[in-house]
């Protein structure tokens, strides 16, 4: 599109800050004008794939690095649109995206299981680095259209079974990223340690197109998050930022290091419950206050908390309009998605006739900074009864053997809704203590109709429970 807001904004940026260092991994630099080229590189090889003779729709599914960023750029400068799929997702889910959305290309690491969505590995001359391109498989189905301004698709967790493809404008998307750089001060002495996904809205919105935005240098890491990789690349990158999810400031905060992070001004963490012992800990040993964020995937990033002390989320980011009522917590904001894909009707039912979209969370204003109390729309209805699954969860938490647990809505072998658990347990630990253990202390409605034991909840790559994987784990035949 000639008209299109990333692209523009991006020549601009990157052509402004020259020769400062853009972006980094354990691999590699690249500088602001060397990222550039790179991307035009890339960006020409894209162009000589066609889609019906509609925009290309290119699926990057790969973990961070600076190649990564390249084929995000070259995918916009290609005029095609990325649609950022979460590197956790497995096949399963891959698939589902592939189909639903209709991919043309997919970008990946050779050695990503993607059999079943591509047809053929296409050749290129390693403009791309280590990651390839394949020519997705068509489907018999027809590929929904996508919106005129939509210039990047990203995607909700899939913990309803399907993940939600949300399509973003490209004026949001750069909305997104100004309004977070305004409002949190980031500026080009800036060095920010992203551990979160790229796909995934925490760094989608605080790390990718904010730091170009503003010049500063954005550094990433190989591999599995660990407490180990996290104070290394500290010290490596004399970092200032260190973007992560509340499981790898746990992870920190076991391993206490003693150094690395003498650098670091501001950590930022979102995308799940930040437990009020792990922020307090983790200042105490590192001297770094953590700033809880709130952000929904389908409106962008919409809170902050400067401090970084007490227990709020902080106040509204510029661009955001957010009331707290009894209803619920309704907001608009600069940065909203524009529909789901591949859901019609979903996301404009939550969106009311004054523009605000329903979160589903509850919440209060406190001095101008939000504080979040529940879910709205959490209960489970088995028979007339409204059975609340994180009452259930916490109950089965408290049992001997168990390590973790999570409950929900499912189908029981006659299609009806019942509650479902899959509870991690030691070794020994069996259903029928569980079982004992709830009727001691639920209701007898209450107690989950579904049990399965396992020895990990599986998780996405923000560290919240895969409700589509867990419901996979009901078909097994054992551990009911």
């Amino acid at each position: 599109m000639s008209d299109a807001v990333l692209p523009a904004v991006l020549t601009e940026a990157l052509a402004r800050h020259g020769d400062r260092v853009a972006v980094t991994d354990a691999d590699g630099s690249l500088g602001y004008a060397e990222l550039a080229d790179r991307a035009r590189t890339a960006a020409d090889r894209l162009a000589r794939y066609h889609a019906r003779g509609e925009r290309l729709r290119v699926g990057l599914y790969a973990t961070n690095s600076v190649e990564y960023v390249v084929a995000y750029l070259a995918t916009l400068y290609a005029g095609a649109v990325p649609f950022l799929a979460d590197s956790a997702f497995g096949p399963f889910e891959l698939s589902r995206i592939a189909e639903d959305c209709g991919l043309d290309l997919l970008i990946h690491a050779p050695s990503a299981d993607v059999r079943s969505v591509v047809d053929e590995m296409l050749d290129d001359d390693g403009e791309f680095g280590y990651l390839v391109v394949s020519r997705a498989r068509r489907y018999d189905t027809p590929r929904p259209e996508l919106l005129a301004d939509t210039e990047v698709c990203r995607f909700t967790s899939g913990s309803t079974g399907r993940p939600n493809c949300i399509e973003f404008s490209g004026a949001a998307a750069s909305a997104a990223a100004a309004n977070w750089a305004k409002g949190t001060g980031l500026s080009a002495d800036d060095r920010i340690a992203c551990f979160a996904a790229l796909s995934n809205g925490l760094a989608f919105n605080t790390s990718l197109l904010a730091a170009f935005l503003t010049g500063a240098s954005l550094h990433l890491s190989h591999g599995l998050p660990t407490a180990t990789r996290v104070v290394r690349l500290l010290e490596i990158t004399a970092a200032t930022r260190l973007v992560a999810f509340p499981a790898l400031y746990e992870s920190i905060l076991r391993r206490s290091p003693e150094e690395g992070f003498a650098t670091v001004r501001t950590a930022i963490s979102s995308g799940a419950p930040l437990r009020e012992t792990v922020r307090e800990g983790f200042t105490r040993l590192t001297g770094v206050p953590i700033h809880n964020y709130y952000g929904v995937a389908e409106t962008g990033p919409l809170t902050y908390a400067p401090d970084g002390t007490g227990s709020g989320l902080g106040a509204p980011l510029p661009g955001v309009r957010l009331l707290a009522e009894e209803q619920g917590i309704r907001l608009r904001s600069e940065s909203m998605g524009s529909r789901y894909l591949n859901a019609p009707g979903v996301f404009e039912r939550r969106v009311d006739d004054e523009g605000y979209y329903r979160t589903g969370d509850q919440g209060h204003l406190t001095d101008g900074t939000l504080h979040l109390t529940g879910r709205t729309s959490r209960m489970v209805n088995v028979g007339g009864r409204k059975i609340d699954p994180i009452e259930v969860a916490d109950v089965l938490r408290g049992a001997p053997g168990v390590l973790d647990a999570v409950a929900f809505e499912a189908g029981n072998q006659h299609g009806e809704p019942t509650l479902a658990a899959v509870v991690a347990v030691e070794t020994g630990t069996t259903a029928q203590s569980l079982r004992t253990h709830c009727v001691a202390t639920l209701p007898p409605y209450k107690v989950p109709g579904i049990l399965r034991l396992v020895d990990r909840i599986p998780a996405n790559s923000i560290g919240k429970p895969s409700i589509e994987r867990l419901r996979r784990l009901l078909d097994t035949p054992h551990g009911n």
